[in-house]
């Protein structure tokens, strides 16, 4: 049986797909190990190799399951991109995560200089008030 172009073009891109899933995996792998580590050493401890391996796995399935959560939130929001608002619902699950979401989410907000869509509709604003102050009637 014969394949399509359309069919072996597919299968091509799923098959990329996935080496670029693996190489992903892989790198977060390798960072999430190396974290643990450092962080063993730190605190005077020995971790074995097979359960670093556990903390990585666990720790990148947790990463797929928050980004597919993450991903429904905003589509069920209507947006094509996800928002801090979405990892903070993400977080309701942990009060304390959520509270230091919502507190770094502010201090953000508060560094960030204002939008130029807010300083247009104060620029209106100041403008309308101009013109009705120096409106003046005849009499």
């Amino acid at each position: 049986m014969e394949r399509g172009a359309g069919e072996n073009e597919s299968e091509m891109d799923r098959d990329e797909e996935e080496a670029v899933n693996e190489i992903l995996r892989d790198r977060f792998r390798l960072c999430t190990i190396s974290i643990a580590e450092a962080e063993a050493k730190k605190n005077g401890m020995e971790v074995s190799q097979p359960i670093m391996a556990c903390i990585s796995d666990l720790a990148f399935k947790y990463a797929e399951q928050l980004a597919k959560d993450l991903e429904l939130f905003s589509q069920h929001a209507g947006r094509k991109s996800v928002n801090m608002e979405d990892v903070i619902l993400c977080a309701h699950r942990n009060s304390q995560l959520a509270a230091s979401l919502r507190s770094f989410c502010n201090d953000l907000k508060a560094k960030e200089p204002p939008s130029e869509r807010k300083r247009r509709r104060n620029a209106k604003r100041e403008d309308k008030g101009a013109a009705d102050a120096l409106y003046i009637p005849d009499q």
